[in-house]
C-alpha cells in the first residue's frame, strides 16, 4: 500500500483541551486509519510549523485525503499537509522511465 505523510497542526481548541486533560492520541489517528481501510505506521510529535506527524499506510490517495479530511471536518486541526512517499524501489522506477522519456523544455528547438 502506499504511504503519507500526514504533518498537522492542532487548532488551540485542541491544545486548551489537551493541556485540560492530557491524553495520547495514538489510539484516536489509529481508529480513524483502520476505518477508512489504512494503517497508522507511526506517529510523532515536534516543534515548527507543525505540531506532529504520522506516517500511515493508504489503499489511494483519496483515502489518505479524506483521512485528513475528516480530521480537518472535525475542528482539531488549524493546518494539514499530506505527502506521497516513495520507496527506494518506487523511485528506481520512476527513474527508469524517466530516462526513456523525453522533454524539450520553453525556448528549445
Amino acid at each position: 500500500m502506499p504511504m503519507y505523510m500526514l504533518q498537522f497542526a492542532y487548532s488551540m481548541e485542541s491544545w486548551t483541551a489537551l493541556v485540560k486533560k492530557p491524553e495520547d492520541r495514538t489510539a484516536a489517528i489509529e481508529a480513524t486509519a483502520r476505518s477508512m481501510g489504512g494503517r497508522l505506521v507511526s506517529l510523532y510529535f515536534h516543534m515548527g510549523e507543525f505540531d506532529g506527524t504520522a506516517i500511515i499506510e493508504a489503499p489511494d490517495d483519496s483515502t489518505a485525503n479524506a483521512m485528513i479530511l475528516t480530521t480537518v471536518a472535525s475542528g482539531a486541526l488549524r493546518s494539514s499537509r499530506t505527502t506521497r512517499l516513495y520507496s527506494p524501489k518506487e523511485l528506481v522506477d520512476s527513474l527508469s522511465k524517466a530516462g526513456k522519456g523525453s522533454y524539450r523544455p520553453p525556448g528549445k528547438a
